[in-house]
C-alpha cells in the first residue's frame, strides 16, 4: 500500500433483542421452525397496518446516547422501495432523513493509539426474511430452487453509519469489535455475529497518500465475522489499488464477499438514494422524542467497555486483563464485587483473566456454571496476601474451588496447602539446611549473598513446597550472619 490510502466507511446492523418485532406482535425467536413467527403485517398483506414497538425505540436511542449523538426531537419513518424478495411488502419500511440518532463518535484503540471513529447516523429499520438458495455455494447463481424463510421479516433493525474515517482493515476490526462490545453492554441485542445478530457493510476506496478527493468506491455487504470484515477489505483494498495501477478504473458498484476464496465479487451496479424512492410511510405518524425521554436515556446508561476497562486499570490490573474480563463482560462483574469486598485489584485481575479463563476454555464451560464467588477470591486473595497460602498453591485452590469442592480456606485444608509462616516453626528446617552446605555459608558470611536463592530452595524442597519463601530468606540471612 506504499503511496496509498484507503478511506473507509462501515455499516453495522444490529437486530435488536426486543421481546416482538418492529410494527407487529409476532415474537422475535432466533432458530424457530420457518414461517412459524409471522402475521399479516410482517408478511404484507392488504389492509394489514404497522404499529411502531416503542421498546425499540427505547433501545435505538440507548444505542445513540451510548456513541455520544444527538438524540433528535422529531423523527419520521420512510418507505424505502427495492426489489427485496425476501421482504413479503416489497419495500422497506426505514429511516431517510429524519433519523432518531445523528453525529456521534466511538473511540477505538488499535494497538495503542486512539482514534475516533465519527458516526453520522444511527437509524431504525426492519430486517428482511432470508433466502436459502439449493447450492454447494449457497448462492443463487448455480441453485436449482430457493426457500424463503419470513420469520426475520420485520424484526426491528439498527443501522450504525460511520464516517470514513477509518484507513486500515485493522482499524476497521477494532471499530467493530468496540461496537459489537458497547451493543452488549446496553443489553438491547445478544450481538451474536454467528446468528446474523451483527452484520457489516463497508464502504472502501483507495486514493493517492496526501490526496483530498475520494476515489471510486465499492460496498462489501454482509460480512457476519471481524475475521470477514478485516479480510474483506484487505482485499478490496489490494483489488482497487491493482486496478488504478494496471491503467484500469474502479467501478463503483456492491459487491460480495466469499470466505472460501478470500476474494470480492461484483453483485450489481452501486444503487443511490433516488433509485430508492424514499417517501413517508403514510401508515405511521410523525415520532416526537421529548426532552425528558431523551435525558432518561442519557441517565440510564451502564458503565461502557472503554470507561470500564480505564477503571480497572487505574486500580493497577494489567491492560491485557482488563480487555479480557470487559470483553466477557461475567469476568468484570466478579471482578468488580470481589474488590468491592476488599480483594487486591490485580491479583483478582491476573486470576480471573488468566487461570479462570483457562478453565473455563480447558473445561468448555461458562462461568455461571463453575462454583465460583466474590468472597471465595476475597477471601483467596486474602490468604495469599497473608502468606497462609504461596501464589503456586492459590492456583490449585484456585481450580478446585471452581470445580466446586469447597471455599479456599477448606481447599486449602483438605489439600495441605496452607502455607508454613511462622518462622520459629521453620528455624529447624533452615539450620539444618545450614548445616548440610557450609561451603555455601560461608560465601554468604564472606558477604556474596548469590547463594541465599539456593538455600531458600533446599528449604522449599523439604518442607513440601509450603514454606513461605520470604521468611526462609529472612532466616538463612540472620541465622547464616549469627554463625
Amino acid at each position: 500500500m506504499r503511496g496509498w490510502e484507503a478511506v473507509i466507511g462501515i455499516e453495522t446492523h444490529v437486530e435488536l433483542q426486543t421481546e416482538s418485532k418492529m410494527f407487529c406482535g409476532c415474537p422475535v425467536r432466533f432458530g424457530a421452525e420457518p414461517n412459524t413467527t409471522v402475521c399479516p403485517v410482517c408478511l404484507g398483506l392488504p389492509g394489514a397496518l404497522p404499529v411502531p414497538n416503542e421498546e425499540a425505540i427505547e433501545r435505538i436511542l440507548r444505542i445513540g446516547a451510548a456513541f455520544e449523538c444527538t438524540l433528535v426531537e422529531g423523527s419520521l419513518f420512510h418507505r424505502k422501495n427495492y426489489f427485496y424478495p425476501d421482504l413479503p411488502k416489497n419495500y422497506q419500511i426505514t429511516q431517510y432523513d429524519l433519523p432518531f440518532c445523528i453525529d456521534g463518535h466511538l473511540d477505538i484503540d488499535v494497538d495503542g493509539d486512539e482514534l475516533r471513529v465519527g458516526i453520522t447516523r444511527v437509524h431504525m429499520e426492519e430486517d428482511t426474511g432470508k433466502s436459502i438458495h439449493g447450492s454447494e455455494s449457497g448462492r443463487i447463481h448455480d441453485a436449482k430452487f430457493s426457500l424463503l424463510d419470513f420469520n426475520r421479516a420485520g424484526v426491528p433493525l439498527v443501522e450504525i453509519v460511520s464516517e470514513p474515517d477509518i484507513r486500515t482493515p485493522e482499524q476497521a476490526r477494532a471499530y467493530a469489535a468496540e461496537l459489537q462490545r458497547v451493543v452488549r453492554s446496553l443489553g438491547v441485542s445478544d450481538a451474536r455475529l454467528e446468528e446474523g445478530s451483527v452484520r457489516f457493510d463497508a464502504n472502501i476506496s483507495v486514493r493517492r497518500v496526501g490526496a483530498d478527493e475520494f476515489g471510486t468506491r465499492a460496498e462489501v455487504k454482509n460480512m457476519n465475522s471481524l475475521r470477514s470484515l478485516q479480510r474483506a477489505i484487505a482485499y478490496e483494498i489490494d483489488r482497487q489499488i491493482a486496478l488504478i495501477e494496471s491503467g484500469a478504473a474502479v467501478v463503483q458498484d456492491t459487491r460480495h464477499w466469499d470466505e472460501g476464496s478470500g476474494k470480492t465479487t461484483s453483485m450489481r451496479s452501486k444503487e443511490e438514494s433516488e433509485d430508492y424512492r424514499y417517501f413517508q410511510e403514510p401508515d405511521l405518524v410523525p415520532l416526537h422524542v421529548d426532552q425528558p425521554w431523551r435525558d432518561r436515556v442519557f441517565a440510564s446508561l451502564p458503565e461502557l467497555p472503554a470507561i470500564r476497562r480505564h477503571r480497572i486499570t487505574a486500580a493497577g490490573v494489567d491492560r491485557q486483563a482488563a480487555a479480557v474480563m470487559v470483553e466477557a463482560g461475567d469476568l468484570a462483574d466478579l471482578y468488580d464485587e470481589a474488590v468491592s469486598l476488599g480483594a487486591e485489584p490485580r491479583t483478582v485481575g491476573n486470576w480471573l483473566s488468566g487461570d479462570v479463563v483457562a478453565y473455563l476454555r480447558r473445561n468448555e464451560t461458562s462461568l455461571a456454571d463453575t462454583h465460583l464467588r466474590p468472597d471465595h477470591l476475597y477471601e483467596l486473595a486474602t490468604m495469599v496476601g497473608e502468606g497462609a497460602l504461596s501464589s503456586t498453591a492459590a492456583k490449585d485452590v484456585l481450580a478446585r474451588v471452581l470445580a466446586g469442592e469447597g471455599s479456599p480456606a477448606a481447599v486449602a485444608e483438605q489439600y495441605d496447602l496452607l502455607q508454613i509462616s511462622d518462622a520459629g516453626a521453620l528455624e529447624a528446617e533452615v539450620d539444618a539446611v545450614l548445616a548440610g552446605n557450609p561451603d555455601v555459608v560461608a560465601k554468604l558470611r564472606a558477604g556474596d549473598m548469590k547463594p541465599v536463592g539456593f538455600l531458600v530452595g533446599q528449604v522449599m524442597r523439604a518442607t513440601g513446597g509450603k514454606a513461605d519463601p520470604r521468611i526462609v530468606s529472612d532466616l538463612i540471612r540472620t541465622r547464616a550472619a549469627a554463625g
